[in-house]
C-alpha cells in the first residue's frame, strides 16, 4: 500500500473505514475506541482486501462482519477499562509460550500442557470474543452460560460446514485452548489476514512493523480476560499461550511477561511450508473463488523468512534457559515424554493425576482422530532444492542433526 494511500470505498460501501467505524459506534452506543493505534493497520488491511484479495460477495460480507466485530470489541473493552480501571492492574503470569511454524505440533502441545489444572489457558471463544456481550456481567451471572460460547460454537460450525477440509488441518473447537494471536487481531496487526487472504501489500507492512502497539493491546486483553475469569470465580493460573505469530515478536511478549519460558517446536521446512500453504489455500477459499496455490506459497515463504529472522534475533539476546526446543515427531509419537522434559527443564513437578489427565486427553485427541491432510511442495510451485538452499542455516541447526540422530537409533 503506498504511504499516501487510503482505503477506497467499495462500490457498495462495504469495506470503507467511515461506515465500519460508524456501524460499530451505532451498535454499541459508544464512541471512544481508546488507543487509536489500530487505525493505520486497519486502513492498510482494508486497502489490501479491497484491491488485492479478490473477495466474493459473501467473502466481503464476512469480512465486514468480522471487522465490525473487532471494532465492537475495542469499544466495549475500552468502556470496561474506563468503568473498571483495576483491570489494568490485574496480575497475569505466563508459564509457557509455545512457538514454532504452523503445522509443527504447537496446537497439540499447548492443549496437553493446558490439561494441568494449575495452568491457565485461553479457549477459542475467549480469544474470538474477549469483551462480554452487552448486558452480560461476569460478576453477576456466574451460574448462567456465557452467550459468547454459543456464538463461538456457531462460528466454528459454520466454518467447518462451508469448508470441511479445515478439519484435517486444524482441530477447531470453540471450547479448546487456541491461538492467542486472535487477541492481536483487535489491533489489526495479526498474521491471520495474511494467511486467509491474498493481501501482499498489507503482509509486507505487517512483517516489518515493530509490534509495540499490538503487544500492548495483547497484554491488556489478557489482563481483561483474566479479570473476567476471577469475577466468574474461576482460578487463574499461569497461562500457556501459543501462536506461530509470536515468532515475529517474542521480545515484545517477554517485555510484558518476563517469567515465560519459550517452547519452540521444530519440523523440516520441506514438510512445513507445503502444509502451511495448503492451510492458507483452504482458508482463502472461504472468501474467494480465485485462491491461487502460487500466492499461498509466496505467503508461506515470506512468513517463514520473517519469523525465522525475528526469532533468531531474540534468541541471540535471550538467556538459553528461557528456551526449550522440541521436535515435531516427538510431540506426535511420545507427547508425555515431551511434557516431562519441559517440566523437568523448569523444575516443575508433574503429579500422577495430572499425568493421567494428559494421557486421557492424548488418547482422545491424537492426530489419527482427524481426517488425513495430504500436500506436496510441487502443488504450490515449490521445489526441495530451493527450500533447502534458502533455509540451510535453520535446517543445519535444528533439523538435520535431529533427523540424523533419529536414524542412528532406528
Amino acid at each position: 500500500m503506498p504511504s499516501n494511500a487510503t482505503a477506497a470505498p467499495a462500490p457498495d460501501g462495504r469495506l470503507d473505514e467511515a461506515s465500519l467505524l460508524a456501524e460499530a459506534r451505532a451498535k454499541t452506543g459508544l464512541r471512544d475506541f481508546g488507543d487509536e493505534s489500530f487505525l493505520e493497520p486497519m486502513r492498510r488491511l482494508l486497502w489490501s482486501l479491497e484491491h488485492e484479495a479478490r473477495l466474493t460477495p459473501a467473502g466481503r460480507a464476512g469480512h465486514r462482519t468480522r471487522i465490525v466485530g473487532l471494532l465492537l470489541a475495542r469499544l466495549q473493552t475500552n468502556d470496561w477499562l474506563v468503568r473498571h480501571p483495576e483491570i489494568e492492574r490485574e496480575p497475569v503470569d505466563v508459564r509457557f509460550v509455545v512457538v514454532g511454524f504452523p503445522r509443527t505440533g504447537t496446537t497439540l502441545l499447548q492443549r496437553i500442557l493446558a490439561r494441568d489444572p494449575r495452568a491457565g489457558s485461553l479457549a477459542w471463544w475467549e480469544c474470538r470474543h474477549p469483551a462480554p456481550l452487552p448486558g452480560w456481567d461476569p460478576a453477576t451471572a456466574r451460574d448462567v452460560p456465557d452467550p459468547r460460547i454459543e456464538r463461538a460454537k456457531a462460528e466454528v460450525a459454520g466454518m467447518l460446514a462451508f469448508n470441511p477440509a479445515l478439519a484435517a488441518q486444524h482441530p477447531l473447537d470453540a471450547m479448546a485452548p487456541d491461538e492467542d494471536m486472535m487477541l492481536l487481531e483487535h489491533a489489526f496487526q495479526a498474521s491471520a489476514p495474511c494467511g486467509s487472504n491474498n493481501v501482499p501489500s498489507y503482509m509486507r507492512w505487517h512483517l516489518l512493523e515493530d509490534g509495540i502497539a499490538s503487544y500492548r493491546d495483547h497484554a491488556r486483553l489478557l489482563r481483561f480476560l483474566a479479570w473476567q475469569k476471577r469475577m466468574r470465580g474461576e482460578p487463574v493460573g499461569p497461562y500457556v499461550l501459543k501462536a506461530p505469530h509470536h515468532m515475529l515478536h517474542v521480545d515484545r511478549l517477554l517485555e510484558h511477561f518476563p517469567n515465560a519460558t519459550i517452547v519452540q517446536t521444530h519440523r523440516d521446512l520441506l514438510d512445513t511450508l507445503p502444509s502451511l500453504a495448503s492451510l492458507s489455500l483452504e482458508l482463502r477459499r472461504l472468501t474467494s473463488d480465485t485462491a491461487h496455490p502460487s500466492e499461498c506459497a509466496e505467503y508461506a515463504l515470506a512468513t517463514a523468512r520473517a519469523r525465522l529472522a525475528g526469532l533468531e534475533r531474540v534468541r541471540a539476546a535471550t538467556p538459553v534457559k528461557k528456551w526449550i526446543d522440541i521436535w515435531f515427531g516427538d510431540v506426535v509419537a511420545k507427547p508425555l515424554a515431551v511434557v516431562e522434559r519441559i517440566y523437568d527443564r523448569i523444575g516443575l513437578e508433574l503429579p500422577g493425576p495430572v499425568r493421567e489427565e494428559m494421557g486421557r486427553f492424548i488418547a482422545e485427541n491424537g492426530r489419527d482422530r482427524r481426517p488425513p491432510h495430504g500436500y506436496t511442495l510441487e502443488q504450490f510451485g515449490l521445489d526441495a532444492a530451493s527450500v533447502e538452499r534458502e533455509f540451510a542455516d535453520y535446517r543445519a541447526r535444528y533439523v538435520l542433526p535431529t533427523i540424523a540422530a533419529r536414524r542412528a537409533t532406528d
